[in-house]
């Protein structure tokens, strides 16, 4: 399943950011050992029971949602247009197809197109995060040694 959620109006964004605020502080006075979370459904009084990491994904489309953003939710198993892929990482199509082209994002071809599945894009993600900290970290050191802090 895939949820697409063009960019929230004001009411939306003000309506995520209280929800947000309700939900993070839920989750923070629970213990991390509770599995499911009850919801309230606040029309019919209807209690849900959700798997915890539900409502931390929820917690985080809403972070979204709050900053004025819109939200995509893809399955990892799913298989994007290299247009697609590009939008999720906010690069060209031209340097995503350099990043396909490298080895650094796997893909597979289906006659002349080529297709990303979501967590290959993922572990690129992942990857250069973890690049850019190490690369943020060996600065801060050198900084430091040269006494510039």
């Amino acid at each position: 399943m895939t949820v697409l959620s063009s960019r929230p109006d004001a009411q939306e964004a003000r309506a995520a950011h209280s929800a947000l605020a309700r939900v993070r502080r839920y989750l923070q006075e629970h213990p991390e050992e509770l599995t499911t979370v009850p919801v309230l459904v606040e029309d019919s009084r209807e209690e849900l029971v959700l798997p915890r990491s539900a409502v931390e994904l929820l917690a985080g489309v809403l972070a979204h949602m709050a900053a004025g953003r819109g939200v995509s939710v893809v399955p990892s198993h799913a298989e994007l247009t290299t247009q697609e892929s590009a939008d999720m990482l906010n690069v060209s199509r031209p340097y995503l197809i350099g990043l396909l082209e490298t080895g650094e994002i796997e893909y597979r071809k289906v006659g002349t197109h080529r297709r990303v599945r979501a967590d290959s894009l993922m572990d690129y993600l992942r990857r250069d995060d973890q690049r850019r900290r190490e690369a943020a970290d060996e600065l801060s050191a050198m900084t430091r040694e040269l006494g510039l802090d």
